[in-house]
């Protein structure tokens, strides 16, 4: 629900709540004060003892002294109904009788001849009486009698009868008790929604300005929970996944920096174990202990080679530098895919035979399948691949086989061997970066850790997928797909 209803209902709430409870409460203080809900009816049969009738009273005690000044006035309709003009404001109405006849009615009660049926008799001269409520037409009235006589000793008698309303009475009898009533429902009423729009609404406010200064403080360890689907609750859910995404952007920040700091140490010992043996054979040289020429020729072939891994290295370093800052720019062409491979596993074959590795190629592609590449990058790719192959072969008759097929839309090649293989849970991580599944720093097996993750750096560039399979001790499949180039499909 959202807050803007929350809003209106709790608005809502604090009218009908109070209204309710007020009703409530007079029919509590009905039936405290008259025993119970059947009794109700006495409040109208009884209004007579209580009722407030001082303004017909009045009246009727005009008509009265008119009547003793001038008793003949009572029988002047113009008179009566100038009184009847006055007691219809007060909802009351005029009968005159006369020796037992009605001499007039007010004209309100002409319709209703029940009003002067059966009306008490004459009681005595200058008598006044008030009688129980009378219920007439599911209406009930009141009845005062004033008794009089003329001058010539005719008995007269006067009756005021007068609408009563006993709801209305009751509400002014106990009207302090019910706004006491009122107030008291009022200002609880006021707390319990307030107290529940600040359950629902501060409270959650509150919690979102504490996990900021938390923020602010640096610390980011911490879960927010509320429940809710109003815009507070999505805000929630907004401020928890930022949160989340700071702390995991600050980890993965971190585990940068470990990394670029693993690097550097690795890299520095990469360097120094080449150029240590340099120096080593550069003093050699000079003291002299290169004493033949043949001595000599192979400390400079080894100075040379030495000389050239740390090359490697540092161009390796720089060209992953390059690529994660974007800044490697990349020379794509419409490349054949059929005779690319031929070349690259011409020349692949023969450094492989070299190394006693045998090599084979299974190349099932349409020739004029074509894709956007970077020779030389993806070459890099392929040539860094097969570099990790050659570093961890451990079998006698090594062997490396390359596939490549179509599949759908995209060219696929598979490189395996029957290398040393790799654990499943380093398989996850060979393409992130600085990552070594091999910790050592050995010349044969070790490396800087760059290999496949600039492979998978040029691979994103060409808008193609890397990804390896791999069984220890069986060895390990890296597997590359290109998409081709529209209008190369296979007719």
């Amino acid at each position: 629900m959202s807050i803007r209803m929350k809003l209106l209902l709790s608005y809502a709430a604090m009218l009908v709540i109070p209204l309710v409870s007020i009703l409530l409460v007079s029919l509590l203080m009905v039936v405290f004060f008259k025993g119970d809900l059947q009794n109700l009816k006495g409040v109208y049969e009884s209004t007579e003892d209580r009722f407030d009738h001082e303004d017909v009273e009045h009246i009727a005690k005009e008509i009265k002294r008119s009547a003793q000044r001038q008793p003949d006035l009572l029988k002047d309709p113009a008179y009566l109904n100038e009184m009847t003009k006055e007691l219809q404001s007060k909802n009351a109405y005029l009968a005159v009788r006369l020796n037992g006849v009605i001499l007039y009615r007010s004209p309100g009660i002409q319709q209703i001849q029940e009003l002067t049926m059966n009306l008490p008799l004459f009681k005595g001269q200058d008598t006044f009486s008030q009688y129980p409520v009378k219920k007439v037409a599911n209406v009930n009235y009141l009845y005062l009698q004033y008794d009089f006589a003329y001058l010539n000793q005719e008995q007269g008698t006067i009756f005021i009868i007068s609408k009563i309303d006993p709801v209305t009475y009751f509400v002014r009898k106990y009207f302090p008790t019910l706004f006491i009533a009122l107030l008291c429902i009022l200002v609880l009423t006021h707390v319990f929604l307030t107290s529940l729009m600040s359950k629902h609404i501060i409270r959650p406010l509150q919690t979102l300005r504490d996990a900021a200064r938390e923020i602010k403080e640096g610390n980011l360890d911490f879960t927010l929970q509320i429940a809710g689907k109003d815009e507070i609750g999505q805000l929630v859910i907004a401020f928890e996944e930022m949160r989340s995404r700071l702390q995991q952007s600050i980890q993965v920040q971190m585990q940068y920096e470990n990394n670029r700091r693993e690097l550097i140490a690795n890299i520095s010992h990469d360097l120094r174990t080449p150029l240590t043996a340099i120096r080593g054979y550069i003093d050699g040289i000079m003291e002299g202990v290169a004493d033949t020429p043949e001595k000599n020729a192979k400390y400079l072939r080894t100075i040379d080679i030495k000389a050239d891994e740390m090359d490697h290295l540092i161009q390796e370093l720089f060209l992953y530098s390059k690529l994660d800052l974007n800044r490697q720019p990349f020379q794509f062409e419409a490349v054949n895919v059929v005779p690319f491979l031929h070349d690259w596993t011409e020349e692949l074959q023969f450094e492989l035979e070299k190394r006693k590795i045998k090599f084979h190629a299974d190349i099932d592609l349409d020739p004029r399948a074509r894709v956007s590449l970077d020779r030389d990058h993806f070459k890099r790719v392929l040539g860094n691949i097969i570099q990790n192959s050659v570093r961890y072969m451990d079998k006698a008759e090594s062997s490396i086989h390359m596939s490549a097929y179509r599949e759908g839309a995209e060219i696929m090649l598979e490189i395996t061997d029957n290398g040393i293989g790799i654990e499943q849970d380093a398989l996850a991580h060979i393409f992130e970066r600085f990552y070594r599944a091999d910790e050592s720093r050995n010349a044969h097996t070790g490396g800087s850790g760059l290999g496949l993750a600039i492979a998978k750096q040029i691979m994103d560039g060409h808008g193609g997928i890397i990804s390896a399979y791999s069984e220890l001790g069986s060895g390990t499949t890296i597997k590359l797909s290109l998409p081709i180039m529209k209008g190369t499909d296979e007719q």
